[in-house]
C-alpha cells in the first residue's frame, strides 16, 4: 500500500495522506499541477505554510501572474529569490516564497555560465531577448532550470512548485524538451549554415530552404534577423550543449522516488478530465503521483433533506399550506383566516363577546397581523428550502463527476477541499485550507 494513501472502502477511493505525505523526510519536491483557474497556486502556498508549521524547511516556487501568493502571505512582493515569509514555522520549520521570472533565469544562466564579455554580448542581443522574454515554452524550460538551482541547494528540504497556468496540463512536461531541443545545438547549428557560408550565397540558401522558418523569425526579428542569429549563436556556442542537459537532468529528477505530484482540479467536467489525462501522461512518464487535490468542493449539513424533497415543500409553502398536514400550522392559517373574514359584531362561542363584555382590538396582535408574519415565515422558508434543493443538486453534479473520474483512476487518492466563500488572502486562509487538505474531506460531507 502507498504510504501517502489510507482506505476508506471499496466504493470510495483513497484518501490522500498530506500530513504523512509532508512529514516523511524522502519527500523533498511536490509538483503541483493542472488546469488553469482549479487553485495550484493556493495548493501550493498551503502546503507550504502547513509543512513549515510541521517542523520542514520549505521554499514554494508560483509561477502566478496575479502575485495572489505575496499577498497572501504578507510580503509585498516576490520576485526571482527566495524570500522568508515571517510569523510562519514551528519545531525548526521555515517557509520561503518565491515567484518565477524567467527572464531573470535565463540571464542567470547566460551570466553562470559565459565569461563578462560573452554574457553582455548576449544579453544585449535583439534575438537573445526575444527567445528570453517569450520564446513558446520558455517559461516551463526556465521553471525546471529554477528547480534544479533550488535543489541543488541545502537550504531546503522540501520544494513546492505551482507549475505554469498552461493551456494544457501536458505544457509543463513537454515545453523544457521543446526548447532543450531547440537549444541543444542541433537547430541552431542549422539556422547558422548560411551564416557560416556568408554573404549572398548564405542568404541565397536561407531563403531557398528555410522560407517558412526564417518567414516566421523575421516577424520576430525584423530585416536584421540574419545577423542577430549570427552573433547570437557565435556568442552562445560552448553554451548549447548544457540546456539540453540540464533538462533532462531536471526531468529524470521529476522521476524520482523524492518527488511527488499532486493533480489539482475543481468538481467540474473539463478540469477532471484535464487531470485524468494528466494522470496518465504522469504514469506514461513514471512520474510518481501522490494524488488528487479535488478544490472547491460542495457540501451540506443537511444533505438528509433531498433535493425534490425540498422542492416539493417549498411549492407547498408557497400554495398556502402543506397538503399532509390536517393541523398544525395550516390549522392556525385556516383559523386566522377564517376569524378574519367573520363579519363585525357576530358573537363567537365562547367568546369573551358572546358572554357580553366588550374588549378593545389590538391591531397589532389581530388575526390580520398573524395571517402576514405567517406567510413572511413560510416565504423565507420556501425561499430557504429552494436554495437548499439547488445545493443538492449542485453536490449530486459533483458526485457525478467525481465518480466518472474515480470509475476511470480508482487507485489515485483524493483529498477534497471545501468551497470557501471568498478567496483567501491571507496567511489564515491558507492555515484553513492546510488543515482541510490534511483532512481529505469537506465540511459537511
Amino acid at each position: 500500500m502507498n504510504e501517502g494513501v489510507d482506505t476508506v472502502g471499496l466504493d470510495s477511493p483513497p484518501l490522500l495522506a498530506v500530513d504523512r505525505m509532508l512529514d516523511d523526510p524522502q519527500t523533498r519536491i511536490i509538483v503541483c499541477c493542472g488546469a488553469g483557474g482549479v487553485g495550484k497556486t493556493t495548493t501550493a502556498a498551503a502546503l507550504g505554510v502547513r509543512a513549515a508549521g510541521r517542523g520542514r524547511k520549505a521554499v514554494v516556487l508560483t509561477i502566478d501572474p496575479a502575485r495572489r501568493l505575496a499577498q497572501s502571505m504578507g510580503i509585498d512582493s516576490l520576485d526571482n529569490t527566495p524570500r522568508r515569509v515571517e510569523s510562519v514555522g514551528a519545531d525548526g520549520g521555515e517557509l520561503h516564497a518565491m515567484m518565477l521570472d524567467m527572464k531573470r533565469t535565463f540571464d542567470e544562466i547566460v551570466e553562470a555560465h559565459a565569461d563578462a564579455e560573452r554574457a553582455r554580448a548576449i544579453l544585449a542581443n535583439p534575438f537573445y531577448q526575444s527567445l528570453s522574454a517569450g520564446f513558446a515554452g520558455t517559461q516551463e524550460y526556465m521553471a525546471m532550470e529554477k528547480l534544479g538551482q533550488l535543489r541543488s541547494r541545502d537550504d531546503w528540504d522540501l520544494i513546492i512548485v505551482d507549475t505554469p497556468p498552461s493551456r494544457s496540463a501536458l505544457d509543463f512536461l513537454d515545453a523544457p524538451k521543446r526548447l532543450g531541443s531547440f537549444l541543444d545545438g542541433k537547430f541552431i547549428r542549422v539556422l547558422m549554415a548560411p551564416a557560416k557560408v556568408g554573404g549572398r550565397a548564405g542568404m541565397k540558401f536561407l531563403n531557398v530552404g528555410m522560407s517558412m522558418m526564417t518567414g516566421t523569425l523575421s516577424k520576430l526579428m525584423g530585416a536584421s534577423l540574419l545577423k542577430d542569429v549570427q552573433t547570437f549563436v557565435a556568442a552562445m556556442d560552448t553554451m548549447f550543449g548544457g540546456f539540453r542537459t540540464r533538462a533532462d537532468a531536471t526531468f529524470r529528477l521529476l522521476q524520482a522516488p523524492g518527488t511527488a505530484f499532486l493533480v489539482v482540479a475543481a468538481p467540474e467536467p473539463d478540469a477532471l478530465r484535464e487531470a485524468a489525462y494528466f494522470v496518465d501522461r504522469l504514469a506514461a512518464e513514471h512520474m510518481p503521483l501522490a494524488g488528487l487535490v479535488l478544490n472547491r468542493v460542495h457540501g451540506s449539513g443537511a444533505d438528509q433533506l433531498s433535493a425534490e424533497r425540498a422542492t416539493a415543500a417549498a411549492e407547498n409553502l408557497e400554495e398556502g399550506g402543506i397538503v399532509d398536514q390536517e393541523s398544525g400550522k395550516a390549522g392556525l392559517r385556516d383559523t386566522a383566516a377564517a376569524a378574519a373574514h367573520t363579519p363585525a359584531g357576530t358573537p363567537e362561542t365562547g367568546s369573551p363577546s358572546a358572554e357580553g363584555d366588550t374588549a378593545e382590538n389590538d391591531p397589532e396582535d389581530g388575526p390580520e397581523t398573524d395571517r402576514n408574519t405567517s406567510d413572511t415565515v413560510d416565504t423565507i422558508t420556501a425561499g430557504l428550502l429552494r436554495l437548499h434543493a439547488e445545493r443538492m443538486q449542485v453536490i449530486a453534479r459533483e458526485q457525478r463527476t467525481r465518480d466518472r473520474f474515480t470509475s476511470l483512476h480508482p487507485e489515485v487518492a483524493v483529498a477534497e477541499v471545501a468551497a470557501l466563500p471568498g478567496d483567501v488572502h491571507d496567511l489564515a486562509g491558507l492555515r484553513a485550507i492546510g488543515e482541510r487538505l490534511a483532512a481529505g474531506v469537506p465540511a459537511g460531507a
